[in-house]
């Protein structure tokens, strides 16, 4: 009895090709190197990611269009400048789990140092009415430790975050359409740190106390004081090495 092959299929699965797609997306030395510098989750510009992987800018945009068709980076755009990060928290595992089964020993991220910036402006500054800097990304960090603040996607105030809000004097009522919490990305450390209702209201509070002042001068410096040393100590459990 003869029998006939059974034909192969004309079309992929979509959940294959999308695998597949993903795949492929990595299978490229330049494009692995991208990640790898995204992946300690700071975000850079194209032109930077150029310098770090040592190839045009004409060739990295074109790594980058791969990268970002396939979702695993996407863009920011903060004043002039747009930004390259990994998509999100699960993407960042996903990139780092490749990375560490590739290289076995592998305990770190491939770390780029950051373009470096003036202090005290790196150290502690506003962004608009909140904290930047590494004291904005310090807060933001130990809310986030704390279950205080969700930053995946959307920066979401958590139940305890509000209830935190509340303990801590920072009064989140009466903020009009203005978004409880929201993110922007900080020019010096390339991540995001909290913005919206809290965070211009944490700052107004610090500034109110004495907890933070601004340097003779004026400018959009600041200088945490020994009260507010104290104050951040008890509300998120920072000390004075978490911004310096």
């Amino acid at each position: 009895m003869d029998q006939t092959p059974a034909s192969a299929p004309t079309d992929s699965p979509a959940p294959a090709a999308r695998l597949a797609s993903l795949a492929a997306a990595l299978a490229d030395e330049t494009r692995a190197a991208i990640c790898m510098t995204l992946l300690e989750g700071r975000a850079w510009t194209a032109g930077e990611l150029a310098r770090i992987t040592g190839v045009a800018p004409s060739t990295v945009s074109g790594h980058l269009t791969r990268l970002l068709d396939a979702g695993i980076c996407v863009t920011e755009r903060q004043g002039r400048h747009s930004y390259v990060r990994i998509a999100d928290a699960a993407t960042a595992r996903l990139v780092d789990e490749l990375a560490s089964y590739a290289v076995p020993g592998r305990d770190a991220a491939h770390a780029v140092p950051v373009v470096a910036a003036p202090d005290p402006l790196a150290r502690a500054r506003t962004c608009y009415d909140h904290f930047a800097g590494r004291l904005g990304m310090a807060v933001t960090d130990a809310m986030e430790h704390r279950g205080l603040l969700r930053t995946e996607a959307v920066f979401a105030l958590t139940e305890d975050g509000l209830d935190w809000c509340d303990r801590a004097g920072v009064d989140v009522t009466s903020g009009g359409r203005r978004p409880l919490a929201s993110s922007c990305l900080d020019w010096t450390e390339r991540r995001r740190h909290l913005g919206g209702l809290v965070g211009a209201r944490l700052c107004a509070r610090a500034l109110d106390e004495g907890w933070v002042v601004r340097p003779e001068g004026g400018g959009r410096g600041l200088l945490v004081t020994g009260a507010g040393e104290e104050a951040l100590g008890e509300l998120l459990g920072l000390t004075p090495q978490a911004w310096h």
